[in-house]
């Protein structure tokens, strides 16, 4: 069974830090394409970060500079180091990974940057 079981979350001022950690259970993060979603309030849920299999990593326009997407292959956990945070952050953070055969969504984690 598949677990995506997200943390880190939580209320931060702007231009704090936080970072989300993304442990997986039943899958191997290093052979997936791991990725960051989030969705705020009356809007669509949107990429923020991904990794792939390679370690190849891309990012949303609006957090470029400012997040970035890792993995610990031995802890088998995606992390999401959010610095320089603006209230426009404030979301749902979700983890997420595909592969060839699934796609696998976390629970989601609360992220509320206040002004």
């Amino acid at each position: 069974q598949v677990q995506l079981v997200e943390s880190g979350g939580g209320l931060v001022q702007a231009g704090g830090s936080l970072r989300l950690s993304c442990a997986a259970s039943g899958i191997t993060v290093s052979l997936n394409a791991m990725g960051w979603y989030r969705q705020a309030p009356g809007k669509q849920r949107e990429l923020v970060a991904r990794i792939n299999s390679y370690g190849i990593t891309n990012y949303a326009d609006s957090v470029k500079g400012r997040f970035t997407i890792s993995r610990d292959n031995a802890k088998n956990t995606v992390y999401l180091q959010m610095n320089s945070l603006k209230p426009e952050d404030t979301a749902i953070y979700y983890c997420n990974a595909v592969n060839t055969y699934r796609e696998y969504w976390g629970q989601g984690t609360q992220v509320t940057v206040s002004s």
